[in-house]
């Protein structure tokens, strides 16, 4: 049970479905229950008959409170029939945990972050309580352990992982992007994903590099705001603001930058980068990485190997970072793919079988 799942963007969606499709294709069954998120469910009917596991979807509603039961329908219809249960995001981890009062299972929660880093107490509480009730969990970074090794006994890390060979595919469609050096952001445009950090740097980077351009590809979310704010700070000639692409254009994007960034920080509710799988897709394509210290980042980045881990706020660390990059830029390619390649699905799943096996 996940609470994001494709072909709709998100970080957990994408590890939810690739866990499924590895986990189906070394012959164990899966069965998913996911939300529908499109208006008119049609780009999910489209998805869902590509799959070669089962997927049962929630009809999106204006009563939300009717799909709160009908994911809690979906879970004891299909429990019975199931050895282990894995949950994934806020509100599957509150309804397994329920669940798990009724039936007795092997429960797994994969904590991607910020499902178990809330600032509000009574949410931060319910979720602590959750957590009891599995079996095992499993975060996708040391960050993330640290932040719930205290409330539990049986926590495991396992890294997020990419389908590497999708990302190795010849970008198709060329692009002419603006700019030397090209940095380049994928991910929802929010507080979260730090695309505003970098924009309020850019003022002095552009003093040492006058043709930087800096692209921010994914869901506008905030554009408007970081658009206002670039603006303001006179460097909105320095940005671009594209949109969510499709899988082909994001890798033309990620084939002609230069370096990806991804200087994220928490926000007042306690959001926080839980990993950065997107910093992966990059390296896949021999793009080196500049990432933030202090969230989930520092397991997807090898620092001076294939990219460079600095403070989101820090200047100079981000000055002297661009400049290594390019400077030792064939170095950091081959160690970026190399990064990888550690990180296919195909070797990570494995970690989950033996889990599950254990």
């Amino acid at each position: 049970m996940t609470s994001e799942f494709p072909p709709q963007p998100g970080g957990i969606g994408t590890h939810a479905y690739q866990l499924a499709h590895h986990l189906q294709e070394a012959s164990h069954t899966v069965t998913v229950i996911a939300d529908e998120r499109s208006d008119s469910g049609v780009e999910e009917a489209v998805f869902d008959n590509t799959l070669c596991f089962k997927i049962h979807r929630i009809v999106k509603r204006r009563l939300r409170v009717l799909m709160y039961f009908k994911r809690l329908f979906l879970l004891f219809k299909y429990l019975p029939s199931n050895e282990i249960v894995i949950a994934s995001g806020k509100f599957p981890l509150w309804v397994v945990a329920f669940a798990s009062l009724f039936y007795k299972r092997q429960y797994m929660a994969v904590l991607h972050g910020s499902e178990v880093n809330f600032t509000q107490s009574l949410l931060n509480r319910s979720i602590r309580v959750s957590l009891q009730r599995f079996t095992t969990l499993v975060a996708v970074s040391h960050f993330t352990k640290s932040l719930v090794q205290d409330h539990h006994d049986a926590v495991v890390v396992i890294p997020n992982g990419i389908p590497v060979r999708q990302f190795e595919a010849q970008a198709i469609l060329p692009k002419d992007l603006k700019g030397y050096p090209k940095l380049i952001t994928v991910g929802n445009v929010t507080e979260r994903k730090g695309q505003l950090n970098v924009i309020r740097q850019l003022p002095e980077l552009i003093k040492a590099y006058p043709e930087l351009h800096y692209h921010c590809v994914g869901l506008p979310t905030q554009r408007d705001a970081f658009e206002a704010e670039a603006s303001l700070l006179g460097v909105l000639e320095h940005v671009s603001f594209h949109g969510r692409v499709s899988d082909m254009e994001l890798r033309s994007f990620l084939n002609e930058s230069d370096i990806f960034v991804m200087l994220s920080s928490p926000t007042s509710t306690g959001d926080v980068e839980g990993f950065g799988i997107a910093i992966l897709e990059a390296n896949a394509m021999g793009l080196p990485a500049i990432g933030a210290l202090g969230c989930g980042i520092e397991d997807a980045i090898e620092d001076f190997k294939s990219g460079r881990l600095i403070a989101y706020d820090d200047l100079a660390a981000f000055k002297t970072s661009i400049e290594d990059l390019i400077t030792q830029n064939v170095r950091y390619k081959e160690h970026a793919r190399s990064w990888a390649l550690k990180h296919d699905w195909a070797v990570i799943v494995n970690r989950y079988i033996a889990l599950f096996e254990k």
